[in-house]
């Protein structure tokens, strides 16, 4: 019940590859950007479509799972946790980051080639 306090569900596209950071033979760290789209109509009934990007974070075996299975374009849906963070920057600059930290997530549309390739 505790994982329904902090929880988020996205579906969308990724803008580019994961990003995978190693550390160690054990650990793996995946980052990847994610489109999410809402239509809507305007004041003039005008159709309006906003983008959001989302940063999100993947790590262990989840993250190696995205280094297989995702890449920019893949359309995904996705399950994790907000997790808030602040830093300082050089100059001094106190700086926010909002991350989603990755669960679990579902490729939604296949690749027929790579599957074509997997077959072989």
């Amino acid at each position: 019940m505790n994982t329904l306090r902090n929880t988020v569900s996205l579906i969308g596209r990724l803008g580019a590859d994961p990003a995978i950071t190693q550390f160690g033979d054990k650990n793996s760290l995946a980052r990847f950007s994610l489109a999410t789209n809402e239509a809507y109509k305007d004041k003039k009934g005008e159709w309006v479509e906003n983008t959001t990007w989302h940063n999100v974070v993947a790590w262990g075996k989840t993250a190696e799972l995205c280094k297989q299975l995702l890449k920019k374009g893949s359309e995904i849906v996705l399950e994790g946790k907000l997790v808030n963070d602040s830093y300082e920057t050089k100059e001094g600059e106190k700086r926010y980051k909002t991350e989603i930290t990755l669960r679990e997530f579902m490729v939604l549309n296949r690749d027929k080639d790579a599957d074509k390739k997997s077959k072989a």
